[in-house]
């Protein structure tokens, strides 16, 4: 199974020019994924820089015949021109998920989002999608978190973990369904667990640190490109051809986690230095 995780910044290249379809073409090009996670698409955000589409989301549909394409919104908000008129389009900022493996199950996880009155912050969600994979059944989430504030950065990594140990649990202990055709589905979920995105947080740093700390009562996360790449330090995936948003220099704050228990499955996990069509590099990840 191959996946592509990738910050797009709502299809905007280095220079600012905004291409969902070059982006799409540019994430073919890295691989014939069967996932793709994607970070900062948009509905209804028209006035961001670049002037993105007015539904990302139904672009990415009509852009992958064939896969199923899944949205989790973070920030939700009215939109500008009239932000009383139920007929206009609100201002939709998340996550993206398209695959074509089969998708049993799909979970929208609001992160936390403690008050930091130093720092501007949004809403952030975490999109799960329960997959039949080749190889068994695993979860992928995709996600991003927080840019400004520390303390909400590092929540929301608590966050990640901790639901990492209630799938574990439900796995461990699943409950029927109620019947075939209601919303009380069976609860087991797979352990093995991919969690990928735009950290924003430093290789090395807290927010990256903790993701690896032990966990109770289930298998703990390691980094794909670490556990690949013994020894290295992964190359910069922000800021290396967009040198205007990232003045300060380019920085790694994207990674593939997985669980543990898929060390054995690893095949491949490379950063992709040559696309300018983000101001992120996306990672491209392998399983046998």
């Amino acid at each position: 199974m191959k996946l592509v995780s990738w910050n797009v910044q709502w299809g905007r290249d280095a220079s600012g020019h905004v291409d969902l379809a070059r982006t799409v073409r540019e994430a073919r090009r890295l691989a014939d994924f069967d996932v793709l996670c994607l970070q900062e698409i948009t509905r209804g955000f028209g006035a961001l820089p670049g002037h993105p589409g007015d539904d990302q989301f139904a672009e990415l549909a009509a852009l992958l015949p064939g896969y199923t394409v899944i949205e989790a919104i973070g920030a939700d908000l009215p939109p500008l021109d009239d932000p009383h008129d139920p007929r206009a389009p609100r201002r939709q900022f998340g996550n993206a998920l398209a695959t074509r493996v089969p998708v049993r199950q799909v979970i929208r996880h609001t992160l936390p989002w403690p008050a930091d009155p130093a720092a501007p912050s949004m809403q952030r969600v975490a999109l799960e999608a329960v997959l039949d994979a080749p190889g068994g059944a695993l979860r992928v989430l995709v996600t991003h978190l927080e840019f400004y504030s520390l303390a909400q950065r590092l929540a929301q990594v608590d966050e990640l973990r901790r639901l990492q140990q209630e799938a574990a649990a439900h796995a461990a202990r699943p409950a029927p369904p109620e019947n075939a055709e209601g919303p009380f589905a069976p609860t087991a979920r797979p352990v093995s667990a991919i969690v990928c995105g735009d950290f924003n947080s430093a290789y090395g740093e807290d927010a990256y640190r903790r993701m690896l700390a032990p966990l109770a009562d289930s298998p703990s996360f390691i980094d794909a490109w670490t556990t690949l790449h013994a020894g290295a330090t992964p190359p910069p995936t922000a800021g290396v051809y967009d040198t205007v948003q990232w003045s300060a220099g380019p920085l790694t704050c994207d990674f593939v986690f997985v669980t543990d228990d898929l060390r054995g499955r690893l095949k491949s996990c490379e950063i992709d230095g040559a696309t300018r069509a983000s101001d992120h590099q996306p990672i491209v990840l392998e399983l046998k």
